[in-house]
């Protein structure tokens, strides 16, 4: 059975970092490309960043750019996504996702509030 299981979400204050994790399992995650997804409140779910599966030749949503970095330990099958200088703008659900599996997590909560 494939599983996503994402963590690290939480409250931070505008300018803080988060790093979120996703574990996969059920499936070899190091043969995958990954990416992450987010979805704020009344709006449509974004691609934030991938991943191919050597680690190489990532891309990013021109929000995020310069402040996330999307990275893998495919020995330990994680995903992962650094998240610096955040703002309120960041607030969402992030999830991880395979493209090629169409695998979803049940997502973590960032919230970027004062």
């Amino acid at each position: 059975q494939v599983q996503l299981v994402e963590s690290g979400g939480g409250l931070v204050q505008p300018g803080g970092s988060l790093r979120l994790s996703c574990l996969g399992s059920g499936f070899p995650l190091r043969y995958y490309a990954m990416s992450w997804y987010r979805q704020a409140p009344g709006k449509e779910r974004e691609l934030v960043a991938t991943i191919p599966s050597t680690g190489s030749g990532t891309n990013y949503a021109d929000s995020v750019k310069g402040r996330f970095a999307i990275s893998r330990d495919n020995d330990k099958n994680m995903l992962y996504l650094q998240m610096n200088s955040l703002k309120a703008d960041d607030t969402a659900v992030y999830y991880c996702q395979s493209p090629t599996g169409g695998w979803w997590g049940q997502g973590t909560q960032v919230t970027v509030s004062s």
